[in-house]
């Protein structure tokens, strides 16, 4: 592999040039920063957002953030002031793709059964962008019913893509048997190729253009 701007890093440089990271309230949110570095470092052509859940607040600081990854870093609620521009339509038009990692299961859901009911939930099911899904699930997570349901729903979105986690050490039993998310760098990857995907795809509006 090439690197993507830092000479040597081993970085394959990914087309993504407007990337939404969302971080949710899983104890893995607190290698954002860690992945903030990474980005920066090995994918310099790429402008990055970040958005907080207020549970993902517990394991990581919008400071951290800022600090390490220098771009924008909101939180995932409605604004109290007004602003020029609508958060969540903002959040739905800026990005080519989008990255949710951590992935909680309750966030899963929200998604898949069509709830806005906060600026990323919302921003997700109007965007066009290439959205990948990182689940972060508790033991016994994986073999959930309710996991499998929702999956199944997001994946069958043609702009969204799961990627599975891989057994992790609980933080409560101390055994591996929780559900860690994958890696940051395949889940931007599997971001990227559906993106291209899309990008092949003519949009509806193209059909309707004046000869």
């Amino acid at each position: 592999m090439t690197g993507a701007g830092d000479p040597g890093s081993g970085v394959e440089a990914v087309g993504v040039r407007r990337l939404l990271v969302v971080g949710t309230g899983s104890v893995t949110a607190a290698h954002l920063p860690f992945w903030a570095s990474w980005l920066a470092v090995g994918q310099p052509g790429t402008k990055v957002r970040y958005v907080l859940t207020g549970a993902a607040t517990r394991f990581v600081t919008r400071d951290a953030l800022v600090a390490i990854g220098g771009g924008d870093v909101l939180l995932d609620r409605w604004p109290e002031e007004p602003e020029k521009r609508a958060r969540h339509v903002d959040l739905a038009q800026w990005p080519d793709a989008v990255v949710v990692l951590p992935a909680t299961l309750n966030y899963l859901a929200r998604l898949a059964i069509g709830l806005g009911d906060s600026p990323s939930l919302l921003a997700l099911q109007c965007t066009r962008a290439a959205i990948a899904l990182a689940p972060a699930l508790p033991p016994g997570g994986a073999q959930s019913p309710a996991y499998a349901e929702h999956a199944a729903k997001l994946g069958a979105r043609p702009n969204v893509v799961v990627v599975p986690p891989h057994p992790g050490r609980s933080t409560t039993s101390g055994k591996r048997e929780a559900w860690a998310p994958a890696s940051f760098p395949d889940v931007l990857a599997a971001a990227d190729r559906l993106r291209a995907e899309l990008a092949a795809i003519p949009s509806p509006e193209a059909d309707h253009r004046p000869t």
